[in-house]
């Protein structure tokens, strides 16, 4: 991993002013996606070569600062930096650009103190890429960097949609980052097929021989994926400073600016050669370390005219990895480009020297990145669950709780957080959480249950409201203790696992039926507590639970009862509803009548009524005897 020999070989490499944006290329293969953060910056800017960079923004915490000598920097980028005080903003915070296409990406981060602070101590703190350890910086920093900074630069793959560059304190150190930077590159560049996806490229070392510091924030000359080339000149070996001879040309050079790398033509168009003898460069670098390296070479000689006209070795490390003819490879001004993989280094130095054949050597261009090993990360699904818990307990911003929750496995993870590797050393998971007395509000998610490798989860003595998810138990969990919150409803049954040995869930707001099972706990030696919970029943030492009540909520009879009374009620709506219908039909059918004919109705009901009084009184005569008016024998007299 990177240690403070990285940090030497960065700075000795990388003092310099920001590196600017990516340039531009006629090829249009790569989406080229870029993102130029200026960390501390609460507005946008434009530097003196066109790089667009946008205020800050996508940070977890910390503090934006202005450096103490603005004037000694020429770009906006570089006049402003982010710090993250441990004490406020945790041990870990982190930088998140989202929405990005998977693939692979350059990311530069510019780094400076310039004692922004007054305390005239520079911070000792280390930084990570996709939760990989890359850059360490230990104080005291040299001078000259401290006051002026460094950047630091790598290769990447983003395989999520999101990029995240994260900063971790050493002790009560703020970390610091004064701008961050990420271009797309293509997706197979510096042998990615071959390398997968396993390793970050960090840069050790990127050299143009025979020419001084270019490219994007430092020159008008483009690199398509923001690289900058230094001079090769402070990493010459002893001997050859005096016996380089710088060689250039103003002739095209075929072959670059080609996919996958896209090298730049300025890189062919100078080149240091021999004057005798061989050619030597030193490179500082970290042991036990594996290494890619790139030379690029260019025949810009024109009185060489033909194959075996030069001719020489490369060894690394006194060892002979090829013979290179440029002629034969490619022809008068053209680019050839040769790397190799250097493994289990046991210096902390990488020698690079061309021995000649005929002729002498001759060499355009340097890289040396150190291939660091993608560390474990987090289960994705438990990642997931953990930012919900985060949410849901309204973690406090002073615990850090930013980036992977368990990656790097060099950093602690999460505070109150403990990650073991899965069974099969694939990814990490989380074990244990130990979150008491942190002033946590909020509720539990039930999230939780997403994280089936927990096995013991501490809460006690916060302000957690809402239930207890149901499930909570059925996986690894073995000890819970959720005494001193506010929680409130039942006690779910999933908490009389067999796997659970210690529950502790007093003093809280709870109701209900306290499940059987969760007394064999105690059966089996482990310990419950309830006490504290005035609405709980149905164990020892507390009340009878009602007919009503059972195993944390309602009873069977109970939901029968109810479930017949809403029948009986539903049928005897049904029947009012019927007789209103009926009733209703009935009075559909009673039209009034016009006024003329109830008149006439009127005086006819009152004619039956004379005739009827009449025909009784007759009746009553004839019973009597007497003559019928209207009998055929009845006579006037």
């Amino acid at each position: 991993m990177a240690s403070e020999t990285l940090l030497s070989s960065l700075l000795l490499l990388l003092l310099l002013p920001l590196l600017a944006s990516s340039s531009s290329s006629s090829s249009s293969s790569i989406r080229h996606v870029s993102f130029h953060i200026d960390c501390g910056s609460a507005a946008n800017s434009t530097d003196a070569f066109g790089t667009a960079w946008l205020s800050d923004r996508f940070f977890s915490g910390g503090s934006a600062a202005v450096v103490s000598q603005p004037l000694l920097f020429s770009s906006p980028a570089e006049k402003t930096l982010r710090s993250f005080p441990p004490l406020s903003s945790g041990k870990k915070n982190c930088y998140a650009v989202p929405g990005l296409p998977s693939g692979r990406y350059y990311v530069r981060a510019f780094t400076v103190y310039d004692n922004y602070d007054g305390r005239s101590h520079a911070p000792s703190f280390d930084a990570s890429v996709q939760g990989t350890l890359v850059f360490s910086w230990r104080s005291p920093w040299p001078e000259r960097v401290a006051r002026l900074g460094a950047y630091s630069d790598l290769l990447a793959f983003v395989p999520d949609r999101e990029a995240e560059f994260c900063l971790y304190s050493i002790a009560t150190d703020a970390p610091v980052v004064g701008s961050l930077s990420l271009v797309q590159v293509d997706p197979l560049s510096y042998d990615a097929a071959s390398i997968g996806v396993g390793f970050i490229l960090v840069n050790y070392g990127r050299l143009d021989c025979g020419s001084g510091q270019w490219g994007p924030g430092f020159s008008n000359d483009t690199d398509y994926f923001g690289r900058s080339w230094q001079s090769d000149s402070d990493f010459r070996s002893p001997d050859s400073p005096r016996n380089a001879v710088v060689i250039s040309t103003e002739s095209t050079i075929a072959g670059a600016n080609q996919q996958p790398n896209y090298f730049p033509m300025k890189l062919y168009q100078t080149a240091i050669m021999a004057r005798e003898g061989s050619l030597g460069y030193e490179l500082e670098v970290d042991a036990k370390m594996d290494y890619l390296l790139w030379l690029h070479f260019a025949e810009i000689e024109s009185k060489v005219s033909g194959a075996g006209q030069r001719v020489f070795d490369v060894k690394v490390n006194g060892v002979k990895l090829t013979r290179v003819d440029i002629y034969k490879e490619v022809g008068l001004f053209a680019a050839y480009d040769w790397h190799c993989t250097v493994k289990n280094l046991s210096s902390t130095t990488l020698s690079v020297t061309l021995e000649p054949v005929v002729g002498v050597p001759l060499i355009s261009g340097l890289e040396n990145y150190a291939l660091v090993p993608v560390d474990l990360s987090t289960d994705s699904e438990q990642v997931a669950a953990m930012r919900a818990l985060k949410e849901s307990f309204a973690v406090p911003e002073r615990m850090g709780w930013n980036g992977d929750p368990c990656a790097p496995t060099s950093w602690d993870a999460w505070e109150g957080v403990t990650c073991h590797p899965n069974k099969d050393k694939t990814s990490l998971v989380i074990y244990e959480i130990d979150l008491g007395s942190q002033g946590l509000k909020g509720y539990l998610s039930d999230q939780i249950n997403l994280l089936s490798n927990l096995v013991s989860l501490n809460l006690s003595s916060n302000s957690l409201r809402g239930t207890i998810p149901s499930g909570l138990g059925e996986n690894a969990l073995a000890r819970l203790d959720l005494s001193g919150n506010q929680l409130t409803g039942s006690i779910p049954d999933s908490l009389a696992s067999s796997n659970m040995q210690l529950v502790l869930l007093n003093d809280n707001l709870l109701e209900g039926q306290v499940p059987e099972g969760l007394y064999l706990i105690g059966v089996h030696g482990g310990s419950i507590d309830i006490s504290g919970n005035k609405a709980l029943c149905g164990a020892p030492s507390l009340p009878a639970c009602s007919l009503l009540w059972e195993n944390g909520g309602l009873s069977s009879g109970a939901k029968i009862a109810i479930g017949l009374s809403c029948a009986v009620a539903f049928i005897v709506l049904l029947v009012v509803l019927l007789v209103f219908c009926i009733r209703r039909r009935r009075s559909d059918y009673d039209f009034g009548l016009p006024q003329e004919l109830m008149s006439l109705a009127g005086k006819r009901n009152r004619y039956q009524r004379q005739k009827s009084l009449m025909l009784l009184e007759m009746e009553s005569q004839h019973a009597k005897g007497l003559p019928s008016p209207f009998s055929p024998n009845y006579q006037k007299s």
